[in-house]
């Protein structure tokens, strides 16, 4: 899989949050994500709830071409996680 994504962003957000884009990937690795769209404007995005090393993140994409665009990573808010935990717990 290819991924890709604006390399100020990902500095901007590890800085911000301590949260890699780099390791944003393995949330496509094949385990399990509660995935639910969110649009914006003409961009057909989503955002996946994962973990990650023991913490619930959620991760805005999109696909581009045939290339997964990470836009932002931050920390699953809580309604996010309890959405995840009622599927896979």
């Amino acid at each position: 899989m290819i991924f890709e994504w604006s390399e100020q962003k990902r500095l901007t957000v590890l800085k911000a949050r301590n949260l890699d884009f780099l390791k944003a990937r393995y949330l496509f690795d094949g385990r399990r994500l509660h995935t639910v769209p969110s649009p914006r404007g003409e961009e057909e995005r989503w955002v996946s709830v994962g973990e990650i090393d023991g913490q619930f993140v959620a991760v805005v994409w999109t696909r581009r071409d045939d290339a997964i665009r990470i836009i932002t990573m931050r920390r699953a808010r809580d309604e996010e996680e309890r959405k995840y935990r009622a599927l896979y717990d």
